[in-house]
């Protein structure tokens, strides 16, 4: 009889399989239908009817993927780029109909009736915490108070975030005012009972996080303060353009405004289809052979963090053309030159270098290495918030006044010296860059190395010379500088250590902070 049993549940889990496999199968032939009919009817209504009618006659009742339709709601708002796509407003409710290709899924909205693809990142299953407006899911400690210290909030302004310390607990982030510390934020832990519930005092006990949160809104019961409203959030980026939206057509580009000019092309600020603002990068004919280029930028797509610029699209005939999200600051080099420059205090500063190091840490979990790390390539947004840019390129330029490593166009007073001469670049010679590009951000801008000429640098460095420490800038951010600058490359730092060095300076290194006339 056990023999009898063991068939039998083999047989279901089988069957089971089987079917899994053919609703699989069948979701994958609807989506088909429905982009050939999107294509043909040039209207997605007209290519739901098509839809529609095949489900109909191959199973004889309208398809729906295993496990039934789940309902999601919108986060933000979402105007479509494309025929395909469909617009939604924050709050309306959606049926996901095909949920299995990651970034863009196939939905009905259940407002209008409408359907296409949706960006996933932007709705969350109806009812659950991520749907909560006050959610901000997995944000760092530092970028939750980067948040709530935004020049318009006010005190009791709050989000709830994932704990970075405890698997399974939250954080509740506070915007809070005192006469000595001025604007500050506070963070209590919120810590799960066995039994499900949840708890900031073990006094007052709630049985999920909703409750929570409107239980504090109505007392401040031992808080700094009262909830009083929802710190703002800005709608995250997609990933990537729109579905399929990788080689593009160069037609399907506008160059709007340009921004810069360097040695190997422009920066554009453009218009992707008409609908979506870009940054669009041209790189002059001859500057990287484009076969080398899109085998690259594959894996360049693949690098997501928030603390990195975005590769949305690539035109891959000469001109190359590179889009990416567009960083309405600009570059980190102008930024620090220019009017704004002149406003940022060491703080701030320490906090641009922190967003760097993060990004450039996540580069390192990846084994990916940069090669060309300075201020020149970091870009800047609203709120300050500081992404990497043009990863990984700088191995592909094959003009000679740059692949001699000792040319005019390369940027010798950043580079390690391995790197410099004997072309040894690793995640390693990119600490020493990012070394020079503290410098950068101490000095509002300053070219490294005041008065050296590139061949005087790199003989001055192999002899032992370091950049003094820049004028009011802490001792203590000096020697991090140094650091980065050992002469062998094993001994600097990670990129992980230095973003924790830089995330907790001022309770650890500089607790005792005055801003000075620069700094």
């Amino acid at each position: 009889s056990m023999c009898v049993k063991s068939k039998k549940s083999t047989h279901s889990h089988l069957k089971a399989r089987a079917q899994e496999q053919v609703a699989q199968f069948t979701a994958l032939v609807f989506d088909l239908i429905f982009r050939f009919s999107s294509l043909m009817c040039n209207s997605l209504s007209c290519a739901h009817l098509v839809c529609r009618m095949v489900q109909f006659l191959v199973i004889g009742k309208p398809f729906l993927p295993t496990g039934g339709v789940t309902t999601f709601v919108a986060l933000y708002d979402y105007e479509s780029r494309t025929a395909s796509d469909l617009s939604f407003r924050k709050g309306e409710r959606l049926q996901i109909v095909n949920n299995t290709e990651g970034d863009w899924w196939l939905a009905r909205s259940l407002t209008t009736g409408e359907s296409g693809y949706i960006p996933s990142n932007y709705v969350a299953p109806s009812d659950s915490i991520q749907a909560e407006e006050w959610y901000f899911g997995k944000i760092t400690r530092r970028d939750s108070e980067r948040l709530l210290l935004s020049l318009e909030n006010r005190r009791g302004t709050f989000l709830v975030r994932e704990s970075e310390t405890t698997k399974g607990a939250y954080c509740l982030s506070v915007l809070d005012y005192d006469n000595t510390k001025g604007l500050n934020v506070k963070h209590y832990k919120i810590r799960k009972l066995d039994s499900g519930g949840f708890y900031i005092t073990s006094r007052t006990q709630f049985s999920n996080l909703q409750q929570l949160v409107s239980h504090y809104r109505k007392h401040a019961d031992g808080l700094c303060h009262s909830l009083t409203e929802v710190c703002p959030v800005l709608k995250p980026q997609t990933q990537g353009l729109a579905r399929d939206a990788w080689e593009i057509p160069r037609e399907s580009l506008r160059l709007d405004l340009k921004l810069g000019q360097g040695c190997f092309g422009e920066v554009w600020m453009g218009t992707w289809n008409g609908t979506t603002r870009v940054a669009i990068k041209t790189l002059k004919p001859g500057t990287m052979s484009p076969e080398a280029f899109l085998q690259e930028a594959q894996v360049m797509k693949k690098l997501r963090h928030e603390k990195l610029v975005q590769l949305y699209a690539v035109v891959s005939e000469e001109p190359i053309y590179i889009v990416t999200e567009y960083m309405g600051q600009g570059s980190l080099l102008d930024f620090l030159k220019g009017d704004m420059g002149k406003m940022l205090r060491l703080p701030q500063l320490v906090d641009m270098a922190s967003q760097i190091a993060s990004g450039m840490a996540y580069v390192e979990r990846m084994n990916y290495v940069h090669r060309d790390l300075r201020a020149a390539n970091i870009l800047v947004g609203d709120n300050l918030v500081c992404k990497v840019a043009d990863f990984g390129l700088a191995r592909l330029i094959e003009d000679n006044e740059y692949t001699a490593r000792q040319g005019a166009k390369f940027p010798i007073k950043w580079t390690a010296p391995e790197a410099a001469l004997y072309g040894r670049f690793t995640i390693k010679s990119d600490v020493w860059s990012f070394g020079v590009l503290l410098t950068e951000l101490a000095t509002k801008g300053r070219v490294p190395y005041p008065g050296m000429v590139n061949r005087e640098v790199l003989d001055q460095v192999e002899r032992g010379y370091r950049m003094p420490c820049p004028a009011e800038c802490p001792e203590s951010l000096h020697e991090l500088m140094l650091t980065c600058w050992r002469k062998e490359p094993e001994e600097r730092p990670t990129f992980e250590y230095l973003q924790g060095f830089l995330e907790d300076y001022f309770t650890s290194t500089e607790p005792q902070y005055q801003p000075g006339e620069n700094l």
